[in-house]
C-alpha cells in the first residue's frame, strides 16, 4: 500500500514538473504577445522613413513611379527636369529596408519604384527580366508556376530587387558572391534622362559602380536575372563549438556537392554567449518539388513571439536557443522546396515596440581570421548595453562586380541584430559599440556593410573601403550637379 502511494505520489510530482516547464515558455510567449502595442506608424504628409525608423526626414515630394513600360520613362523625364528647375535632389527608394536615410535626402523628391514591378521569363536562357519595384517574393511566387527559382538573393524575400541591386546584398546560397553575381544587365534612367544598358561589355563602368552604388547614379529600371531550377531540399543540423566552424564548413558544406542553401548561428544567450554554434544547410533530394503552399503559415506568429521573447531577456534568448536546437532534430526528416525556403519574410522577427527598434550590423571577415575576430568581439558585446538579438553566419565569395566591394574576398559574414531603445542615450551608445565594431572588423582585415547606420567617420569608411574616393569621383563625372542623392552621400563624400 505505502509503495502504490509512493508510486502515486512520484506520478503526481512527475506531471505537475512537466506542467511547469511546459508552462513556463508558454506563460513567458503570452507575456510577450500582451506587452506588444501593435500600433501601426502612421508618417506626417511629406515625410519618409526606412527600416531603422530613426530617419524621420521631411522631403518635398513623395512620387509613386507608375507600372507600365511606356508610361514609366516619360514621367520620370518631367521630375528629373522638375527636380533641375527647382534645385531639388532625387532619391530612389524600394521597400525601404536599409537604416541610414539611403533612401532620403532632406526636401527633396522621393521616387516610390515599389508599383514598377512587371516580370517576364525567358525559359529557353533562364533569363528573367523584372521591374526593379518588384519584391523578391512576388518573383519567387512568379517563377514558382514555372519550376525556376530565385539564383541570389537574401535571406529575407521583402525587399525589392532594385534595392537589393543599390546594397549588392548577399545571400544564403553555397559557393556564391553577392547578388551582382546573378545580374546580366539592367537599364538606368541617368541625370540627362538617357536609359543606357548596363552589362559587363555595355556600359561597365556605369554597371559595376550602380550595383552596390546606393541609388547614386540613376534609376534602375529592368533587370535581367539569372535563374535557377527550383529543387527540393532536405535539412540537416550541426550543433558545434565555433573553433570547429569553419573546418566542419569545409568537410559538410565545401565537399558536399548536393549542398544548396547554407546558414550558421552563434549562441547569444549570457550562458555559453559565443561558445556554441550551429552549422545549418540544406542537401538536395531525389523527390519532386511541389509549388509555394496558399495555406497561411500557422506557427509563423509563434515563432515571431518566440523571437520577440529574447528582447531583454536571458530566459528568452536561452529558450530560442533550446527550441531552435531542439527542433531541428525532427526537422532533419522534412523536405522543402527551394522556393518555399526562399520565401521568407522579415514579419517573421517584426518588432512591435514603439518605443524600440531592431538594428542591423554585418561584418565580413576572412577565414584565417573567423575565430579570432569572435574572440575579439566578445568582451566588446560582453560590456555593451544594447541588447544583442541574433548572429547569422553566412559564408559570401570574391565580388568582382561591384566596385564598393565587401567581399574582396572569400569571406564569412557576421550578421549581428540588436534591438535598441529610441532614446539619445542608447543612440550614442549604439554608435560606440559601431565604432568598437569596426575597429576590431579592421583588426582582423575585414569589411563593414554600408546600408546601415551612418555611425563611422568618413576617415575609417575609406579604410575599409579604399577605392572611396574614387567611387565619388565617378559618381560626380556622371552626376555632376549631385542630382541623385541621399543621407548616405552627404555623409561618406
Amino acid at each position: 500500500m505505502r509503495v502504490t502511494k509512493k508510486i502515486k505520489l512520484f506520478s503526481f510530482i512527475i506531471i505537475v514538473i512537466v506542467l511547469g516547464i511546459i508552462a513556463f515558455p508558454i506563460a513567458h510567449i503570452l507575456r510577450t504577445k500582451w506587452g506588444e502595442t501593435d500600433i501601426h506608424r502612421t508618417l506626417p504628409p511629406h515625410y519618409v522613413d526606412d527600416a531603422s525608423t530613426l530617419n524621420l526626414t521631411k522631403v518635398d515630394t513623395i512620387i509613386a513611379i507608375p507600372k507600365g513600360r511606356s508610361a514609366i520613362e516619360n514621367q520620370l523625364r518631367q521630375i528629373l527636369q522638375y527636380a533641375n528647375a527647382k534645385g531639388l535632389k532625387i532619391s530612389v527608394a524600394g521597400a525601404r529596408h536599409s537604416m541610414g536615410g539611403h533612401t532620403m535626402y532632406p526636401n527633396g523628391i522621393v521616387l516610390n519604384m515599389l508599383p514598377y514591378n512587371h516580370m517576364e521569363l525567358d525559359t529557353v536562357e533562364n533569363i528573367l527580366t523584372v521591374g526593379s519595384g518588384a519584391l523578391w517574393s512576388d518573383a519567387i511566387h512568379y517563377l514558382d508556376h514555372y519550376g525556376k527559382s530565385i539564383a541570389v538573393m537574401q535571406a529575407f524575400s521583402s525587399f525589392s530587387i532594385g534595392g537589393s541591386l543599390s546594397v549588392n546584398g548577399h545571400g544564403w546560397q553555397k559557393n556564391s558572391p553577392p547578388l551582382a553575381s546573378s545580374v546580366l544587365s539592367f537599364t538606368l534612367m541617368n541625370a540627362k534622362g538617357q536609359v543606357l544598358l548596363c552589362s559587363r561589355k555595355e556600359n561597365s563602368e556605369l554597371f559595376h559602380h550602380v550595383i552596390g552604388g546606393y541609388g547614386l547614379f540613376g534609376i534602375i529600371l529592368d533587370v535581367k536575372l539569372k535563374v535557377v531550377n527550383n529543387r527540393s531540399l532536405k535539412f540537416h543540423y550541426i550543433n558545434l563549438a565555433p573553433e570547429n566552424y569553419t573546418k566542419y564548413y569545409k568537410k559538410y558544406i565545401l565537399d558536399n556537392p548536393k549542398v544548396d542553401l547554407v546558414f550558421g548561428r552563434l549562441r547569444v544567450s549570457n550562458k555559453n554567449f559565443l561558445a556554441e554554434a550551429t552549422l545549418n544547410y540544406f542537401e538536395q533530394t531525389v523527390e519532386q518539388p511541389i509549388q509555394l503552399s496558399q495555406q497561411s503559415k500557422k506557427m509563423e506568429e509563434t515563432k515571431r513571439l518566440i523571437f520577440r521573447g529574447s528582447v531583454n531577456s536571458e530566459y528568452g534568448k536561452r529558450l530560442r536557443w533550446d527550441l531552435e536546437t531542439s527542433s531541428a532534430i525532427p526537422a532533419r526528416h522534412l523536405t522543402f522546396t527551394r522556393n518555399e525556403i526562399m520565401d521568407s519574410q522579415v514579419s517573421l522577427i517584426e518588432n512591435k515596440d514603439t518605443t524600440s527598434t531592431d538594428l542591423l550590423h554585418e561584418y565580413f571577415i576572412p577565414e584565417r581570421n573567423f575565430m579570432k575576430f569572435i574572440q575579439d568581439i566578445k568582451p566588446i558585446l560582453l560590456k555593451s548595453k544594447l541588447d544583442l538579438l541574433n548572429i547569422t553566419i553566412r559564408a559570401v565569395n570574391r565580388d568582382d562586380d561591384a566596385y564598393l566591394n565587401y567581399a574582396q574576398e572569400d569571406v564569412f559574414g557576421f550578421v549581428l541584430l540588436f534591438n535598441q531603445k529610441k532614446t539619445a542615450q542608447q543612440e550614442v551608445e549604439m554608435q560606440t559599440l559601431t565604432d568598437l565594431l569596426v575597429d576590431a572588423t579592421i583588426k582582423n582585415e575585414g569589411t563593414y556593410y554600408l546600408p546601415y547606420r551612418l555611425h563611422i567617420t568618413k576617415d575609417k569608411m575609406r579604410k575599409v573601403y579604399p577605392k572611396a574616393d574614387s567611387f565619388f569621383r565617378t559618381k560626380t563625372k556622371y552626376d555632376p550637379s549631385e542630382l541623385f542623392n541621399n543621407k548616405f552621400y552627404r555623409h561618406y563624400k
